[in-house]
């Protein structure tokens, strides 16, 4: 094994493939498309190059910031009640299911393997109003309470996106969180039992600690895709009503796909790929930082 690994051509043979097809498939494009930030256009009328004046578009748009509200507010609450509720999971499946978890599991992590389309349009359904009255709409109806046109705001649409996505992804995260805490050693629950920790008070001194490695990396996960969202909110209501429930992707999307706007729909990756980067970041020295005080 050593041999093969001080052998430089035999490195290259190993890697070499693989190194050009990551290079082709992922550092080209996105060269590519950071080269086509300074840039206005498209492949049909041509490039014009502009300098920085796309960036100084996107913060003067309202729109684009429209979007990047949207999208940030949605991934913090996102984010929160992803892992909150992914962890609280994980703790019943630990602690108090136990063995009897697995039907518990299946059940919960099951919405994951559907396809966003599908759940989009079942929660369209649920929620909705009018000749074709959801069941949401008609259980309010049962308490004396009228039907809400959930789609045409967008707070609504907002509670709905909210909902519809904790109920589809929370069980990846229990899944996720419930491997982190199979890893913490019985012997050293046993042994704070014994000194007397029980309930929240084992969770805060032992157990939050040892799968805080796991946690944090449900936190990346599940900001990056939460500041990614597009499937979901395009199958519930096209980001409407109007623009308020659209986040940056599909605004992007629209930019480069409706409008043609090569340069302009780049600019706005752009900034959304040092979102992701930021977010990441910031949960990573925040997580050293509290390491460092204990």
């Amino acid at each position: 094994m050593n041999s093969v690994l001080g052998d430089k051509k035999a490195i290259l043979i190993l890697l070499g493939p693989a190194l050009l097809v990551y290079t082709l498939i992922k550092l080209v494009p996105v060269m590519w498309s950071l080269g086509l930030t300074f840039f206005t256009g498209n492949p049909l009328s041509g490039f014009e190059f502009i300098g920085i004046d796309n960036f100084t578009r996107f913060f003067g748009d309202p729109q684009a910031i429209a979007a990047l509200g949207f999208t940030l507010k949605y991934a913090v609450i996102i984010t929160i009640a992803q892992v909150g509720l992914g962890y609280a999971l994980a703790l019943m499946y630990v602690f108090v299911l136990k063995n009897a978890s697995s039907f518990v599991r299946t059940v919960v992590f099951f919405p994951t393997v559907l396809p966003t389309v599908a759940v989009g349009l079942l929660f369209s359904s649920l929620f909705a109003v009018g000749d074709q009255e959801g069941p949401v709409n008609a259980a309010l109806n049962l308490f004396g309470i009228p039907s809400v046109d959930w789609f045409s705001t967008g707070g609504g649409t907002f509670t709905v996106a909210i909902i519809m996505e904790l109920w589809r992804s929370m069980g990846f995260f229990a899944v996720l969180l419930y491997a982190g805490l199979l890893d913490i050693p019985e012997e050293m629950l046993e042994s704070a039992r014994l000194d007397g920790a029980t309930g929240w008070k084992l969770v805060r001194s032992i157990v939050l600690p040892l799968s805080l490695p796991v946690l944090l990396s449900s936190l990346i996960f599940s900001a990056n895709n939460s500041l990614k969202v597009f499937d979901t909110v395009l199958a519930l209501n096209n980001g409407g009503p109007g623009g308020e429930t659209t986040p940056l992707t599909l605004y992007m999307f629209r930019t480069v796909f409706s409008y043609s706007d090569y340069g302009y729909g780049s600019t706005i990756a752009f900034v959304l790929t040092i979102m992701c980067f930021i977010v990441t970041l910031f949960i990573f020295r925040s997580a050293r930082r509290d390491n460092t005080k204990a």
